[in-house]
């Protein structure tokens, strides 16, 4: 059975383009627009998920997050 969490997608403005931060698994991407940003993001969380090891998943997962 699959784990599921709720993360948190924290995206600005920078220059000509956008930049999300998955601050729970401190993990980034970006895009031209806040929705491809947000799926670039999406897509960037997924494909760690997927590739990481369950330890460095646990290691960088934080429960806690303040913004």
């Amino acid at each position: 059975m699959k784990k599921s969490h709720q993360l948190t997608a924290i995206i600005g403005k920078e220059n000509n383009g956008y930049t999300a931060l998955c601050p729970e698994l401190d993990v980034a991407s970006q895009g031209d627009s806040i929705e491809e940003a947000k799926d670039n993001l999406k897509e960037a969380v997924e494909l760690f998920l997927e590739d990481a090891s369950e330890n460095e998943i646990n290691e960088r997962l934080h429960s806690e997050i303040f913004i």
